[in-house]
């Protein structure tokens, strides 16, 4: 192995002793004014609020035969004790687990002894040794179903109903879509833009829904933020590293149609989040109409997963293999949310397959560019993207 040369060396310096001392330096004067900050009681002035600033987020509920369990954060800026209960307008006794003190950030976990009813609604204040209340309402009450062989298979089953069986059937569009034309195909990718488009912007609404229930310090948005972008910037740094190695266009196609599945994959992945939260905390109605409106939806995915290959040969193999890419992580979905309660994961998941929605709807934007540099079709691409973003939000009313 050779050793680097001088002008190698010059063009990555090392950092020397020198150069961390200069970087600690700035970092040493601030701490500085942080203590000097602390010892002065805040320069002087008084810094302690009129009246407690605390804050309590409802993680999970779980509902047991004449039993309440609550699982609650403290979000606030310091300890909380909790002091009464109130269930529908009535003083509930409650037992808090490790104890009736939550620290910043602590969890806490609260059993109530409580005869609900079936399919009845239940209100739950929680009151905090300085009176401050923190209320969560559960619509219609039922037993919450606890993870065991038989829900882990019936998740299995929803995650391919709403996941992998529709988008296989989508793909198994492909014989028939390899018959029509160019003005056809710049169609078909004006229709996967908007479908993505949508499905992006559902996803980030989503999310920030998610968010919005969290507390101040996991600053929700900022994490949505975060997972949205920094997806797309991973998957354009991968996209374009990989257009960089000479392969032809046939190559580049397939690499866009995994893309496509990847983010289409990573949006399930969310969808079964999503539906194996609601079963475990009891609320979900995943009633027929739910889930052909599921199966509705996610077959036009199968098409926008396709749609950049209609020109080529892949093998069947490979098109079974780009719908599983796409459809069954809602299996892997469904698993995570019905054994996980972390609604900043959930709400990190939705960003991140929104982010990846984006980055694959910007290359095949940039693929219909391509085929229509010679031909314009402005209204082929405007009555694509219209279709697909109009197609979803018809699917949507059986989902929403």
């Amino acid at each position: 192995m050779r050793s680097p040369t001088p002008a190698t060396a010059a063009q990555h310096p090392r950092p020397d002793l020198k150069t961390l001392v200069l970087f600690a330096v700035p970092v040493l004067l601030l701490a500085g004014v942080v203590a000097a900050f602390l010892f002065t009681a805040g320069a002087g002035l008084n810094v302690e609020p009129a009246a407690p600033i605390e804050a309590l987020t409802f993680d999970r509920t779980v509902l047991r035969a004449g039993e309440i369990e609550l699982h609650v954060r403290n979000t606030g800026p310091r300890a909380v004790t909790l002091s009464s209960a109130i269930v529908n307008e009535t003083v509930w006794p409650f037992r808090a687990e490790p104890g009736d003190v939550i620290p910043r950030l602590g969890r806490a976990k609260l059993t109530l002894a409580y005869p609900w009813i079936a399919g009845e609604p239940v209100g739950i204040k929680i009151f905090t040794g300085n009176s401050v209340g923190f209320e969560t309402v559960i619509a219609a009450a039922s037993e919450t179903v606890l993870p065991s062989s038989a829900t882990w298979r019936s998740f299995t089953l929803i995650g391919l109903y709403v996941g992998v069986i529709p988008v296989l059937l989508g793909i198994c569009w492909y014989p028939a879509l390899r018959r029509m034309g160019p003005r056809t195909f710049v169609f078909l990718m004006a229709l996967t833009v908007g479908l993505l488009l949508f499905l992006g912007i559902d996803a980030v609404s989503e999310a920030l829904e998610v968010a919005a229930r969290l507390g101040g310090p996991f600053q929700g948005v900022g994490l949505v933020a975060t997972g949205v972008l920094g997806t797309y910037l991973l998957l354009d740094a991968i996209t374009r590293w990989q257009s960089t190695t000479g392969r032809g266009e046939a190559d580049q196609r397939l690499t866009l149609a995994m893309m496509i599945a990847v983010g289409i994959g990573l949006h399930n992945l969310g969808e079964g989040l999503a539906i194996g939260a609601a079963y475990r905390v009891g609320e979900a109605a995943l009633g027929t109409f739910l889930v052909i409106g599921f199966v509705l939806q996610n077959i036009t995915e199968g098409l926008g997963i396709i749609a950049p290959v209609v020109r080529d040969s892949p093998s069947i193999r490979r098109l079974v293999g780009l719908g599983l890419i796409g459809g069954a992580p809602a299996i892997v979905g469904a698993w995570i949310g019905g054994s996980i309660d972390s609604a900043p994961m959930a709400a990190l998941f939705l960003a991140i397959g929104a982010g990846a929605v984006f980055e694959v709807m910007v290359e095949v934007a940039r693929l219909i560019q391509r085929q229509t540099t010679k031909e314009g079709m402005p209204m082929n691409v405007f009555a694509g993207v219209m279709a697909g973003m109009l197609l979803l939000y018809a699917t949507g009313f059986m989902v929403k």
